[in-house]
């Protein structure tokens, strides 16, 4: 064969492998796009899980913008209109103090939804890396995840919280590591399970067989096929992030009264409750509303995602 045929063949073989390579590309590009669409027609079909969705975006675009759109001061005294009821100029009414409960509100978005949702990300990071290495290794690995998350699953949620706000000091900040440390073994056991079940797949036994390294088969094969049970149970776990978080503050060990947030207002609250109930009732309803959006959310998103449901 002469050079110049060589030369043509070797341009030829390059031309069908990158042909492959792009029909490859198109061919996943496609899939993800098809999966894509069909996650929403199903998620389309569930409307309690719609409006939660709906919800969850308000709320979060009130969290961003709401100090900014709150039509009064939050912190502005006004001696001369104290226990306010719902109006038109007062929305939500105001409190002993003649602040707007609305504005006061707006303002508390970003500091409640801000520690649930950050406290449960930090959660969630640390016990899916934990369940997957317990889940992956076994032995003396998964003996010391489990029986850590035993011992925080003797205490209920709320009580592990306030045991350990209660060693770290009253602060918006150790509320935070207190939510974050009670999310830990929920994820942690649920993503072992999800590593078991992966684990036994044909695929990951073929890296295992191509010499794969154990950290590219973790993160690379095991935890793509445990995303779906780890996003619902994240979602899940933010409303009673923001549970949790409210109680504390209403126990006194979150938030400083001064400041709005959701669970310090009903704490000052509690003590007008005679003479003006909607200081109350309407920050305990945006609570409810704000953790039913969330687990409406995580229903729909497990319904959706399981292929067990039809």
């Amino acid at each position: 064969m002469s050079n110049k045929e060589q030369l043509q063949n070797e341009e030829l073989q390059q031309q069908n492998a990158n042909f492959e390579a792009e029909y490859i590309d198109e061919n996943v590009a496609y899939v993800a796009d098809s999966k894509f669409k069909s996650f929403v027609k199903k998620f389309m079909k569930r409307r309690t899980a719609v409006v939660g969705f709906v919800i969850i975006v308000l709320l979060l675009i009130l969290a961003v913008v709401g100090p900014s759109i709150a039509p009064y001061d939050p912190a502005a005294y006004n001696y001369d209109n104290m226990f306010a009821k719902p109006s038109a100029e007062h929305w939500f009414g105001t409190d002993h103090y003649g602040r707007d409960i609305f504005s006061r509100v707006c303002a508390g978005a970003p500091l409640t939804l801000g520690v649930a949702l950050s406290s449960v990300i930090v959660g969630t990071i640390v016990g899916a890396v934990l369940g997957l290495l317990a889940g992956y290794y076994g032995g003396w690995i998964e003996m010391l995840v489990m029986r850590g998350a035993d011992v925080l699953f003797a205490f209920p949620d709320i009580l592990l919280a306030i045991a350990i706000v209660a060693i770290l000091g009253p602060g918006i900040v150790n509320v935070f590591i207190a939510v974050a440390v009670f999310t830990v073994p929920s994820i942690a056991r649920m993503m072992r399970s999800a590593t078991l079940a992966v684990k036994s797949s044909l695929y990951v036994e073929v890296a295992h067989s191509l010499g794969c390294k154990d950290g590219r088969i973790l993160f690379l094969h095991i935890f793509p096929g445990t995303t779906q049970t780890l996003i619902v149970n994240f979602t899940m776990r933010i409303g009673s992030a923001i549970m949790a978080a409210s109680s504390l503050s209403f126990l006194g060990f979150g938030a400083n009264v001064t400041d709005p947030e959701w669970g310090a207002m009903l704490s000052q609250a509690r003590s007008y409750f005679s003479t003006a109930p909607h200081m109350l009732y309407l920050p305990g309803l945006v609570i409810f509303i704000t953790v039913l959006a969330f687990n409406l959310f995580g229903d729909g998103l497990r319904d959706t995602l399981d292929p067990k449901i039809k």
